[in-house]
């Protein structure tokens, strides 16, 4: 069986291993089908994870088949799912209140536990979602990093008509734009690659602009800063109109925040990390099974496990929407 596996920063490869253990008790064995690369694989792959293990098997964004359970599963062989890449203990004081996204005991798929880059993989119960029939594969595979953006406009109320900036074009605020427009919204792209502008264009009617473009007179009900960048999450800062509201989906270090502007202008500002499982990932589901929402240009390439080099290098260029590995 082949499995990816991450040996130190900087250092891949792909390894043959024998096939892995029986699942037991509430386990099953999944079979991946696809895989997509997520900026924490790349954060991992250049070490700027200081909770990263290794050696690790990366990966977290996935769908499969279930071909073998345990003896107190309760799902059957050849169920479809997507994969909760984040444990949770069910026992601590967020577990307790509904929040598992931030459980005290959280550990990562793919980050400090094996993640699914894997051509088959055992996973508990508690960590799977099955899929409709109707929502194929290619689209699925997307359920986990579009439930970061489904959980993150839950804190934000957008109606159509509203402007909407979008800081930051990659896989996640292209996701953002695609769904602000398909919310109603008119919504403005902002990133410093021409290449994700004509990448997000494709995903409705959305405005696209370089940030040295942005104007005095640009000003926003809700903006989106998906980029983590100091700059972007500072010029982010200054495009929110009084009364509007900031989502911070983006991980920037350390920033400078403009405290008495958002006294004075009555602004808020909202952070948010993954999502609530399993509520976010059933609206996610729900969203994509909508033939309106139009997400297929946020897949550039479907690249065969046995790539995987050419499919981290794209992802790494920073010149491509979501790469997929295919198993």
């Amino acid at each position: 069986m082949l499995e990816l596996n991450v040996k130190k920063p900087f250092e891949i490869e792909l390894r043959e291993i024998e096939s892995i253990e029986t699942p037991k008790k509430n386990e099953v064995k999944i079979r991946v089908s696809y895989g997509g690369i997520c900026g924490s694989d790349l954060s991992l792959f250049k070490g700027k994870f200081a909770h990263g293990k290794y050696p690790v098997r990366p990966g977290h964004e996935l769908v499969g088949t279930i071909i073998e359970c345990g003896e107190q599963s309760n799902y059957e062989v050849g169920t479809r799912v997507v994969i909760l890449p984040n444990t949770y203990c069910g026992e601590c004081e967020m577990c307790r209140n509904g929040r598992t996204n931030i459980c005290r005991n959280k550990k990562s798929l793919g980050i400090n536990m094996d993640g699914g880059f894997s051509e088959e993989f055992v996973i508990s119960t508690k960590l799977i979602l099955p899929i409709p029939d109707d929502l194929p594969d290619e689209k699925a595979v997307l359920i986990e990093p579009f439930a970061v953006v489904v959980s993150g406009f839950n804190k934000i109320s957008i109606k159509k008509g509203q402007t909407v900036a979008v800081v930051g074009s990659g896989s996640i605020g292209m996701l953002a734009a695609a769904l602000a427009a398909h919310l109603g919204a008119n919504v403005t792209a902002i990133d410093i690659n021409s290449k994700k502008l004509e990448m997000v264009k494709r995903v409705g009617d959305i405005r696209t602009v370089h940030p040295q473009e942005i104007t005095d007179e640009d000003k926003f009900d809700i903006v989106i800063e998906a980029a983590g960048v100091k700059s972007s999450v500072e010029q982010a800062f200054q495009l929110i109109k009084p009364g509007g509201s900031m989502l911070a989906i983006g991980l920037a270090p350390e920033v400078t925040i403009p405290f008495t502007q958002f006294v004075r202008n009555d602004q808020s500002i909202h952070g948010t990390i993954t999502y609530n499982f399993p509520d976010d990932y059933l609206k996610t589901i729900d969203y994509l099974r909508n033939p309106d929402l139009n997400v297929a240009p946020i897949v550039s390439k479907v690249v065969p496990l046995t790539d995987y080099q050419e499919a981290y290098d794209n992802a790494l260029s920073g010149d491509f929407g979501k790469i997929l590995l295919k198993f």
